[in-house]
């Protein structure tokens, strides 16, 4: 049997869904006392063996498998010169003139198609033995079929995640060569004097309808292409560098598995290093800290300065904060919304903030979208704010206008 290259559909599959075949395939075998049952799939002229129930006969099939199509009865079913059900194909004429029938040999067979949804053929859902069945009827043709309903829904399911796969793939891959997003920024405020220290790099993407970036990182993950979207964004990002006074940084996100990848590097090397915050984010948690650690230290060792996002949320917690020792600390919303009302987000904050101040690591409080907000948090000691209070995410020229960058580097 020819040898065949994987295709996206076993990737797809889930154990779940390859269970519900199986056992349909384990079940109309031994119901039809039958040596072989198996699923296949039509793959350009060859026929593909895709799941198989065949005790003892392992060595004779094995999923992945492939023989071509004129050299079994699926064409012959599809077109109706064979009946589906065949207790004995010496009875059958035709099946003499097929070389399957003999180099098995095949002396009884049981095959039902299995449909995509738009009625093209997907494959045949098949039980053949070595022996004639004579006892085999219709209603052994009707369980077949029933099972063969069963698998098919199965695989178009596996079919429709495949498709969706592709599209997602495909999109992904356009913003990322094509650049189909924006880079705003929002300023990163100093708690005493209200002026920019920073801006926070944020992606925004072009593409209609309109879907949040968290959205499109996520699908970016789930076909494989995280790293390579992140890598895109942060790159364009950094070029605000070469506008923003000398005194001013610039903050980029990327996943533990971006900073894994070791690839970040070699986009903040063509940058000031001592300009730039590497903020961390992550919603699962971190596999091995270790591994992240020995490429943080890289980055630090370059200038690079590290961030904790969200701390006081989602896996941000205090061990996360405790074991990657970063440089600057991110409240999250969570804490800072109405802070200046809540006395047990006062208590931790200030938690946090006693640890900030016995690690040396700078504290910025997210998402300020009051005075009094505000007023709370510089009071408990925060030295740098973000938030809608002190500048939404805009085009760097606008938020360079907004908030003094421009004037100040032109007295610099």
């Amino acid at each position: 049997m020819q040898p065949e290259t994987p295709l996206i559909t076993t990737a797809l599959i889930s154990d779940a869904d390859d269970d519900i075949i199986q056992t349909s395939l384990d079940f109309v075998r031994e119901h039809l006392d039958m040596e072989v049952g198996y699923l296949s799939e039509f793959v350009g002229e060859n026929l593909v063996f895709r799941h198989i129930s065949a005790p003892g006969l392992e060595d004779m099939i094995a999923v992945g498998d492939g023989m071509p199509l004129d050299q079994v009865y699926c064409p012959y079913i599809l077109d109706g010169r064979l009946p589906e059900l065949i207790p004995d194909t010496a009875d059958v004429p035709l099946t003499q003139d097929i070389a399957m029938t003999h180099a098995l040999p095949i002396r009884s067979h049981v095959s039902i198609p299995i449909k995509r949804r738009d009625g093209s053929t997907y494959g045949m859902f098949c039980c053949l033995s070595r022996t004639p069945r004579p006892s085999l009827n219709d209603r052994d043709l009707n369980v077949m079929r029933a099972f063969a309903r069963l698998s098919s829904e199965t695989i178009n399911g596996v079919l429709d995640e495949r498709m969706r796969h592709t599209e997602m793939r495909n999109r992904i891959s356009q913003a990322i060569d094509g650049k189909e997003f924006t880079i705003f920024y929002q300023p990163i405020m100093d708690a005493k004097t209200r002026t920019a220290k920073g801006y926070e790099a944020l992606c925004r993407f072009h593409h209609e309808p309109y879907r949040t970036p968290d959205l499109w990182f996520e699908d970016a993950r789930q076909v494989g292409l995280q790293v390579d979207l992140e890598i895109a964004a942060i790159s364009k990002a950094l070029r605000a560098l070469n506008k923003l006074p000398e005194d001013i940084y610039v903050s980029v996100n990327a996943s533990p598995k971006t900073v894994e990848s070791g690839r970040l590097m070699d986009v903040f090397a063509d940058f000031p290093c001592d300009r730039i915050v590497l903020e961390l984010t992550e919603h699962v948690e971190i596999g091995c800290y270790d591994r992240l650690m020995k490429k943080l230290e890289v980055l630090r060792f370059h200038g690079i300065r590290i961030a904790i996002d969200d701390a006081g949320a989602g896996y941000a917690g205090l061990q996360h904060i405790v074991r990657l020792r970063p440089d600057i600390i991110k409240l999250d919303i969570s804490l800072t919304s109405n802070i200046d009302q809540d006395l047990v987000r006062r208590s931790l904050a200030t938690a946090l903030v006693g640890f900030a101040n016995e690690t040396n690591a700078l504290m910025v409080a997210e998402g300020v979208e009051t005075e009094m907000e505000f007023a709370t948090l510089k009071y408990l000691g925060i030295d740098l704010m973000q938030g809608y209070l002190l500048g939404r995410p805009a085009d760097l020229s606008v938020a360079m206008v907004d908030f003094g960058s421009v004037a100040r580097r032109k007295v610099g």
